[in-house]
């Protein structure tokens, strides 16, 4: 029975899965699927998947004993004219947990995204207990009830104090049996993302919300591949800051942009806490492609070609549309840098333009398919 529940559970999670993939680019831009983002799992709304339901007899015979016309409704209130019901089929909508890691795998999938190899030495290591075996003592809430019920029958059938007709099995102390750990020591494989904003005036709250949506599914892809993620969050409009998740994807300026002061930002933060040795080292700049002038942009490729690229494993730029920004940085960026500053691995440098919700499938998958 167990193995028949356990079936149907598999192959209902495979329905859910062909589903999410079918309708992916859909997810990627719905806002409520963050909402909806709990500890390791988020709650997606599906429609058109059956819900069990009981199924009665034919009930055509009439109704039965007790008050009551024929054609009645049974448990339903008259309905007058005004009363009535539509009469197109509803939407079934379900809501089914799913963790961030199968949701991540199935984007991999659809994308057709290679994994990650984290790079460095894992100097970083992690201590878990693992359950490896049994012993005759531990504590009451590790003890095995089914080994200590075998050990209990093989006693008896070797002292010939089993009887078939009355099959009374009493485990004693000596048979008693719970699980055993042992410590593990695991290199752990720690990665840093960095994300950079402007907050200038020119990025009001439809192109925070791409970034917000965008920077959601990045989070969750380089968290499929690595144990150890921090997050860090940088603001800028002509002088740069770092502030929580929350500020991040809320505060708003009305100041000019000045890119650099977001770039020294970064490299100083990497400087104090994240060494390239022990960390792999993602940075995401996300902007409307205005800046102050030619100097800064000038200055901004040389702290990307001095600094930043040569210690990060990717830099990704995502220009992000709009009606007051000159998009000319992205301009910038490719005639500084022809081949992404490529290295064995492929380009380190990759940008990409998200005009619309439509555009964020695109994106992510030129973020990631070097697999960098």
């Amino acid at each position: 029975m167990v193995n028949k529940i356990e079936q149907d559970h598999q192959r209902f999670r495979q329905i859910v899965r062909g589903k999410i993939r079918k309708d992916l680019r859909k997810f990627l831009s719905r806002g409520e699927l963050i909402a909806r983002e709990g500890r390791k799992a988020v709650s997606v709304p599906l429609h058109d998947i059956d819900i069990p339901t009981f199924r009665y007899g034919d009930n055509s015979a009439g109704v039965g004993m007790g008050e009551g016309e024929e054609g009645e409704g049974v448990g339903q209130p008259g309905q007058g004219k005004e009363g009535r019901g539509g009469e197109a089929e509803g939407q079934h909508l379900l809501e089914v947990d799913v963790s961030l890691d199968e949701l991540a795998d199935i984007l991999a999938e659809e994308l057709e995204l290679p994994r990650i190899k984290p790079k460095g030495e894992h100097r970083i290591t992690t201590v878990k207990d693992k359950y490896t075996g049994l012993r005759p003592v531990g504590p009451q809430s590790l003890r095995v009830f089914k080994r200590s019920y075998r050990e209990a029958l093989k006693r008896q059938l070797a002292m010939g104090q089993y009887d078939p007709e009355n099959p009374v099995v009493i485990p004693i102390k000596d048979d008693l049996r719970y699980r055993a750990w042992n410590e593990i020591k695991k290199p752990q494989s720690n990665a840093v993302i960095v994300y950079m904003m402007d907050v200038s005036g020119s990025m009001g709250d439809e192109q925070k919300e791409l970034v917000r949506l965008e920077a959601f599914w990045i989070d969750t892809w380089l968290r499929r591949n690595y144990e150890g993620i921090e997050s860090r969050y940088i603001v800028h409009d002509v002088r740069a800051g770092e502030v929580d998740k929350k500020t991040f994807f809320s505060v708003r300026e009305d100041g000019g942009t000045r890119i650099s002061s977001a770039y020294q930002c970064a490299k100083e933060l990497l400087d104090h806490h994240y060494a390239p040795a022990d960390w792999n080292i993602y940075l995401f700049h996300f902007s409307d492609g205005d800046n102050s002038s030619d100097a800064d942009n000038r200055l901004c490729v040389r702290v990307l070609k001095e600094q930043l690229l040569p210690n990060c494993n990717m830099f990704g730029y995502c220009q992000v549309a709009s009606a007051y920004g000159s998009g000319s940085f992205i301009n910038v960026l490719h005639e500084a840098f022809p081949d992404g500053a490529a290295d064995e691995s492929g380009p380190k440098l990759v940008t990409s333009k998200v005009g619309s919700r439509d555009d964020l499938f695109e994106s992510l998958k030129t973020f990631f398919k070097a697999g960098r």
